[in-house]
């Protein structure tokens, strides 16, 4: 057990039935926020001595959920695909500061950062800029042609369609508007924008580099070794077959029915436990050979600035390495200061989250692609209750 005695006095044999109804009323509340149709939450100590999970759907919702029940986790997803090019960095079959050219198939990225009429700098985009969100690129998911609507509006009201990695850097190219030059890797406080351009090319380095399809890859890397039983890939199937359907996703008042999209967006399926699980042995290290590893994810945090996005994070949030941090401003929170967290979310509306100033592994979701901003409200919330002498 590490030194967080102080944080455990509320964990105490005598407390935790009174902890674990206000999270209840914490969770209720969540339930009966605008637009959530169902959620899914779990909280457990660092050292293990307190768990507390709860899922449920909204009554009339049909569906049958238990905290075992797998969820569309989004771009939590890109935890693991952060770890699986440092895995690779630490097999010296990649260099995360080389180009990332040097490890993708002719052509993919040549094109990506051209403005009409300019040079191409695509060639200046290291992988640690991908990782990092620093590379200009813009998001493919999000680009609108004139007169057109983005790939993540045609996924949500076209019906179920489906594209290729070639597929999204063509639109990436063909809308000629990087947001800003390559961020040169010495530069202290780089421009960073969440773009999902940058992390469609890291799966295709994954690809590339091991010979391997994304699926197999993780399953070697991380379902296997860390017991993750039902994790998978839209499309695929979890190592336990008894693992119960996925929670449906939401658009609105809509239930989305989109495999093909799914697929192609490329994230994954997992359960509250196997993210905890995750989130443990990435923050501890023992998902890499050397322990230190990790720390080339939060080694150095960029801000992202201003923006108004439905499924881009935004300020406060700070980015490292394929991971976020968040903190509330202390204006935001002036009678009691919130700890950070680190960990990622997701536009549906996901959350994994470790808080080391109170040792706390924190997930969840609530499944509905308009409610990317909820996890950046109850998590404070459960905080605040956590970490309350």
């Amino acid at each position: 057990m590490t030194d967080n005695s102080r944080a455990y006095s509320i964990y105490t044999n005598e407390k935790q039935d009174k902890l674990k109804g206000k999270l209840e009323d914490l969770f209720r509340g969540l339930l009966k926020t605008k637009g959530v149709n169902l959620a899914f939450t779990a909280v457990e100590s660092g050292d293990g001595s307190f768990y507390w999970a709860r899922a449920e759907a909204r009554e009339g919702n049909g569906a049958q959920l238990k905290p075992e029940s797998p969820f569309w986790i989004a771009s939590i997803t890109k935890l693991f695909i952060a770890a699986a090019i440092l895995k690779l960095q630490e097999k010296k079959e990649l260099n995360i500061d080389h180009p990332a050219r040097e490890y993708l198939p002719q052509g993919l990225i040549e094109g990506t950062h051209k403005a009409k009429n300019g040079p191409d700098k695509s060639g200046q985009i290291a992988i640690r800029n991908l990782l990092g969100h620093t590379s200009g690129l813009p998001d493919y998911i999000e680009i609108k042609p004139k007169g057109g609507k983005s790939l993540f509006e045609l996924a949500l009201d076209e019906g179920d369609l489906s594209w290729t990695i070639d597929e999204s850097m063509q639109i990436v190219k063909d809308a000629g508007k990087p947001l800003f030059d390559p961020q040169p890797l010495d530069r202290h406080n780089k421009k960073a924008r969440y773009s999902d351009t940058n992390f469609q090319l890291l799966i295709a380095i994954i690809e590339e580099v091991t010979g391997k399809p994304i699926e197999l890859v993780f399953k070697e890397m991380f379902y296997k070794t860390l017991n993750m039983q039902s994790t998978y890939h839209p499309g695929s199937s979890p190592i336990n077959p008894d693992t119960p359907p996925p929670a449906p996703v939401w658009a609105g008042d809509k239930k989305l029915s989109v495999p093909l999209a799914m697929k192609s967006f490329g994230d994954l399926y997992s359960t509250l436990a196997d993210l905890l699980n995750f989130m443990r042995s990435l923050y501890s290290g023992a998902i890499f050979e050397d322990p230190k590893t990790t720390e080339l994810m939060r080694k150095e945090w960029n801000r992202f600035g201003f923006m108004i996005s439905p499924i881009a994070p935004g300020w406060p949030i700070e980015y490292g390495l394929g991971m976020m941090r968040f903190e509330i401003p202390r204006f935001a929170s002036p009678f009691k200061a919130i700890p950070a967290v680190i960990g990622h979310t997701g536009a549906s509306g996901t959350w994994l989250f470790y808080c080391p100033g109170v040792d706390l592994y924190l997930a969840g979701a609530v499944s509905q692609v308009e409610a990317a901003a909820v996890p950046y409200r109850f998590v404070p919330k459960a905080l605040s209750l956590l970490s309350a002498k």
